[in-house]
């Protein structure tokens, strides 16, 4: 594909250190009603691809949910980009038994090509994908929480820009300086570069925070972004899809 948006550019990423996930969740949780909306709702140029129903993800839905405030920033996000440009919302809010199949699967991957890896490190080679399936209300998976949201950019036909891996590559390429810290990037790897710059700093701006090791995630609420944020406390904690037997044992 070619790239007609070589010219756009944003200022460099600064590396960020790996989160410290024991530290992280004691950070406190305020708790809040807001409710998850399906981000098929959102008018273009937003466009949703729930990636894991479409992969057959066991347990996985055919929709993207997060809360309100963060469907709110993302239009934020999606009506401040180029024209011809769009926001592509890959996965949000996740059922536990996606979390756990995610997390299962990555570390036996990885468990099968570093047979050697003690347990410690391989908690630590799978953490930097996919976070331990929790929903601890004090500790639970970003995912969860409906603050968590997988993004990536799209061209003015709706396919995907190049970020230089695709999404879910668990790689150091995925990391979202990587492109920043070569010496000698090709043509390629400057247009992604760029691409990933341009995505980062317009969810920044919309008061996202991003997990540094994967360009595709952003935070808004949970305890990764109080983090990264440097706020006192998170405001969502773990959230479940409203149905009618829920709302009718509420009324009841």
């Amino acid at each position: 594909m070619t790239d007609s948006f070589s010219q756009l550019t944003a200022p460099p990423i600064v590396e960020q250190p790996e989160p410290d996930w024991p530290v992280l969740s004691r950070i406190p949780i305020q708790g809040s009603d807001e409710p998850l909306v399906p981000l098929s709702l959102a008018p273009a140029p937003i466009r949703v691809f729930p990636v894991y129903a479409k992969q057959g993800v066991p347990g996985a839905v055919n929709e993207c949910y997060v809360r309100e405030g963060v469907y709110r920033r993302l239009l934020e996000v999606a009506r401040g980009l180029p024209a011809g440009m769009g926001l592509i919302i890959l996965d949000g809010w996740r059922p536990w038994r996606v979390q756990q199949y995610l997390f299962d699967t990555l570390q036996e991957a990885i468990r099968g090509h570093h047979p050697g890896l003690d347990e410690q490190e391989l908690l630590a080679r799978t953490r930097e994908f996919v976070s331990v399936p929790s929903y601890e209300p004090g500790a639970p998976s970003p995912h969860l929480t409906g603050g968590a949201v997988d993004v990536t950019l799209s061209d003015a036909d709706g396919l995907p820009l190049d970020m230089g891996t695709l999404f879910d590559e668990a790689v150091p390429a995925s990391h979202t300086v990587y492109f920043e810290t070569l010496a000698a990037p090709t043509a390629q790897q400057q247009q992604a570069r760029d691409n990933r710059r341009l995505l980062y700093s317009m969810m920044r701006n919309a008061g996202f925070t991003n997990l540094p090791s994967e360009w595709w995630h952003y935070d808004s609420g949970d305890q990764l972004w109080a983090h990264y944020g440097q706020h006192e406390r998170a405001v969502y904690g773990p959230a479940e899809l409203e149905t009618v037997e829920s709302r009718w044992k509420k009324l009841l």
